[in-house]
C-alpha cells in the first residue's frame, strides 16, 4: 500500500474515532447488535496491527486509544445497563467476530 493511501486509512480511522467520541449514547451493544463490532473489536484489531508492526501494545492501552480515556472511567461514566431487547437480539446473532 502506497503512502499516501496509508494517510488516508488513518484519517478515515481518526474520523471515526472521533465520531464514536461523539456518540457516547450509542453503547457497544448497540454496535454489535447493528454492525457486528464494537469499540473493544477496534481496540482488539489495534493489538493486532500492533503486533503485526513489531510493535509493543496491549488491550488495555488500545482500548484508552479507541476510548479516549481509560477503559474502567468511559464505562463509569457512559455504559448503560443492556436492555432484555438489546440482550436478546445479541444473543440471537450470528456470532462472526
Amino acid at each position: 500500500m502506497n503512502e499516501v493511501n496509508e494517510a488516508l486509512d488513518a484519517a478515515v480511522l481518526r474520523r471515526l474515532l472521533a465520531h464514536l467520541d461523539s456518540r457516547k449514547d450509542v453503547q457497544n451493544i448497540d454496535l454489535m447488535n447493528l454492525a457486528g463490532f464494537c469499540r473493544n473489536c477496534l481496540a482488539k484489531w489495534y493489538v493486532a496491527a500492533a503486533e503485526d508492526a513489531g510493535v509493543s501494545l496491549d488491550y488495555e492501552q488500545a482500548r484508552e486509544k479507541v476510548y479516549g480515556m481509560p477503559y474502567s472511567e468511559w464505562k463509569e461514566k457512559y455504559q448503560k445497563e443492556a436492555s432484555a431487547e438489546q440482550l436478546q437480539a445479541f444473543n440471537s446473532r450470528d456470532s462472526g467476530h
